[in-house]
């Protein structure tokens, strides 16, 4: 019997083994960076790329409130009834299945005939993968088309989960903080906190980089697996990086530096007494690591506990 731990709200924190679901996850990556790509053009610009990334919803994901125009829409990936779903300010509703076989070539036909049902004028200018090796096109991809109802579920209470545990961490901390949110390029839940001061920029940063890192940051995610870790996990950075980061302690025991990085393993976690508890270990040893380091008020940004 595999072993499972209990959430916040009680229910059993799934396994998730890459292996296990990769081709779904990769499938699953396309499809919200076709929604990512809609959002990235169609929301009022926030500072740090705040208006691009998904959220999480307590049934899957969502891109909020953009516009066509003058016409409020939104688009939810509903991960329960494995459907995605389009509104509009105007009333209007529009969604299709997400199924095994549901090629990205498919997924992106089938969204366009639902702006299209619905009167929502979206034009992408660059529809194609971004930083995941692909050739073409997203209306040309035929071979990403695999759609694992299990794991899809798994994957969406694990996210829900992470979610909650992020926002009680982020409401720890008095200064500027982002929202939890999905950045669909790289497939990661994340948070963010600011220090408040300008960091330095080298000459030759792209607009991603001097936008993303203008000021100092300390910042917290979790994979679910791929290029940049073989299996599900969390990690903090602190950037710039400080001198002698990765000479401070990280708890728990289980937690470790991996290429300037904090890193803790999901299955760390999934396993402990208690996951919540666990998480906000490694979270908070994360953040006093980079704080020390880079000389943050730690004392005028902390919140007591209530």
């Amino acid at each position: 019997m595999t072993p499972h731990s209990t959430s916040p709200t009680g229910m059993e924190l799934p396994s998730l083994p890459l292996e296990e679901w990769r081709p779904t996850k990769e499938t699953l990556h396309r499809y919200a960076q076709i929604v990512g790509k809609v959002r990235l053009e169609h929301s009022p610009y926030t500072n740090h790329w705040w208006h691009v990334p998904l959220h999480v919803s307590p049934r899957g994901l969502v891109a909020r409130h953009m516009f066509s125009g003058d016409l409020p829409f939104e688009i939810g990936f509903d991960l329960i009834s494995h459907e995605l779903e389009v509104t509009t300010g105007a009333g209007g509703k529009a969604s299709f299945a997400l199924y095994d076989g549901l090629s990205v070539a498919s997924f992106y036909a089938n969204l366009h005939s639902a702006f299209d049902f619905l009167g929502v004028d979206v034009s992408l200018d660059n529809p194609s993968p971004f930083d995941l090796g692909d050739d073409g096109h997203f209306e040309e991809d035929d071979g990403h088309a695999s759609y694992d109802r299990e794991y899809v579920g798994r994957y969406r209470n694990i996210l829900g989960w992470v979610d909650h545990v992020f926002r009680e961490f982020s409401g720890r901390f008095y200064g500027k903080t982002s929202p939890v949110h999905l950045f669909w390029h790289s497939f990661d839940l994340a948070v963010t906190r600011f220090s408040g001061r300008r960091a330095p920029m080298p000459a030759d940063a792209g607009l991603l980089t001097r936008e993303g890192y203008s000021h100092e940051v300390i910042s917290f995610g979790f994979w679910p697996g791929g290029a940049n870790a073989p299996e599900p996990s969390f990690y903090s950075y602190t950037a710039p990086a400080p001198e002698r980061l990765m000479e401070q302690p990280l708890s728990p025991a289980s937690a470790s530096w991996q290429g300037g990085s904090a890193g803790l393993m999901y299955e760390e976690v999934r396993k402990s007494g208690s996951p919540k508890d666990t998480l906000l270990e490694f979270l908070e040893s994360a953040y006093r690591a980079g704080a020390k380091t880079a000389s943050w008020d730690v004392e005028d940004f902390e919140i007591g506990q209530r």
